[in-house]
């Protein structure tokens, strides 16, 4: 795929690139090892200021980064204005709490002292999807810089302008040139850049091909990753749930993005007694939604990003019908320029088709019909996936129940699942291994190190 900006709510292409060469990336490389010797060794104070610097940025600039997230991708104005902030949210938080989150763990032995020192690891290859632009970026750069590494950015070949702006971000916050790199590059040069020694390890959030492909590679090279490769999330509504809110939730839980979010709802399992009254409510809410230009305040639903996506999900949405699904609402891309596709309802979902368990990235819901818990929980776990889920009950023993069966990097509560610094972040099954954000995240990317003193 060619390096350009293409914009998804008309299909023109604004503006192309030039792939690095071999030589452009061995200096940027080169770079970034020199300026790990010189990063790492400043004092959390030092880096925290050139954080701050960062987030003041990101704040006081988030209209015009927001336009640029919506001119690449198509999320709509606001969303990308939101994404900004929680940049910058991001990027206080680590700049505040890093050394407390990397402070020595004192562990008592019969040693005159043994301690735990964490340490940066060195260059990070930073693997990021087009879905969340800044966010996916930053929630690498805020806590891996904050740590003392130092990081290379290969975004997707569709965001090339907000690839570009992130690093400009952090050389005006003052990070020395080299700390954080974007290369224009093509997947093909991913592999050969993990081969080299100067890389320590990678980081990726992506497609699980992808997340093979490079977790493959790491492992040849005996070198960290962490991967987050989506999911399949279930949003359980049970009879003792607040309905109301759970299916007012529930529609912006599926349609986040524009659908198109790795922890977005996918797969919504209700309860047979409250399952009309949600069906159609649901429906109506989806049929309602505004789908338009992302940069009018009254659009509810953008583009998907690429013409690749529309024509992707309506496969697995017309498989899906195939194989015998209802079709509730929508099912079809809109007829005119840009990349759009209806909001769309699915029920009576046969165990063969895409939409019962698979990842569809875009605005489809799938409905599906349960009698208890224990059928909740069985076809909730019934899926690859393991990245978040959301269960709805008032119920003290469901919500045990689901908090400790459900197979999910993170369970919430009467709350649909979202990203957090403060939290961990991540999955198990397919969807990867690792954590980002919170103590977790910061200490990914560190050596763990035993000191023992006599």
């Amino acid at each position: 795929m060619a390096i350009a900006t293409v914009n998804p709510a008309t299909g023109k292409i604004l503006k192309t690139f030039e792939t690095l060469a071999g030589q452009e990336i061995e200096r940027k490389i080169s770079r970034a090892a020199k300026v790990f010797q010189e990063f790492s060794r400043l004092s959390f104070a030092e880096r925290g200021k050139m954080m701050l610097k960062a987030a003041e940025i990101l704040e006081s600039e988030k209209t015009e980064l927001a336009a640029l997230m919506t001119t690449e991708m198509g999320k709509t104005l606001r969303s990308a204005v939101d994404e900004a902030v929680k940049c910058a949210w991001a990027c206080r938080y680590y700049a505040e709490n890093a050394e407390r989150f990397l402070a020595d763990d004192v562990i008592e032995t019969t040693a005159t002292r043994s301690f735990v020192r964490y340490q940066p690891l060195g260059v990070v290859l930073v693997i990021m999807p087009w879905n969340y632009p800044f966010w996916q970026v930053f929630r690498f750069i805020a806590p891996g810089l904050m740590a003392g590494n130092v990081g290379l950015l290969k975004h997707a070949s569709n965001v090339p302008q907000c690839a570009l702006k992130v690093e400009e971000i952090l050389l005006r916050a003052g990070f020395p040139e080299g700390a954080f790199q974007t290369l224009l590059i093509g997947s093909d040069k991913v592999d050969k850049i993990l081969d080299d020694p100067r890389i320590a390890a990678a980081t990726l959030t992506g497609s699980e091909d992808a997340g093979i492909k490079v977790g493959t590679g790491a492992a040849k090279r005996v070198k960290k990753v962490v991967l987050e490769l989506g999911g399949s999330d279930p949003f359980i509504v049970m009879p003792s749930a607040n309905l109301g809110e759970a299916v007012q939730t529930a529609v912006k839980a599926r349609t986040l993005n524009n659908g198109q979010s790795c922890i977005a709802a996918k797969r919504f399992i209700v309860a047979e007694e409250i399952a009309d009254v949600f069906e159609g409510d649901f429906v109506e809410r989806m049929q309602a939604l505004k789908l338009g230009d992302p940069f009018d305040e009254r659009t509810d639903l953008g583009p998907l990003a690429t013409a690749d996506a529309v024509t992707s999900l309506h496969a697995d949405v017309e498989k899906s019908i195939s194989a015998g699904a209802r079709l509730l609402t929508g099912g079809r891309p809109t007829v005119g320029g840009g990349f759009f596709y209806q909001p769309t309802v699915l029920t009576n979902i046969p165990k063969d088709s895409p939409a019962y368990a698979e990842e569809l990235f875009g605005p489809v819901a799938s409905i599906f019909r349960i009698k208890n818990t224990e059928e909740a929980i069985h076809l909730a776990n019934d899926t690859r996936f393991g990245l978040g889920a959301s269960a709805w009950t008032n119920d003290a023993k469901e919500q045990d129940r689901f908090v400790n069966e459900l197979q999910a990097g993170m369970v919430f509560i009467n709350q649909m699942v979202a990203s957090d610094p403060r939290v961990p972040f991540g999955g198990v099954k397919r969807s990867g291994f690792g954590r980002e954000l919170s103590t977790y995240g910061i200490r990914e990317f560190t050596n763990v190190k035993t000191v023992w003193v006599k």
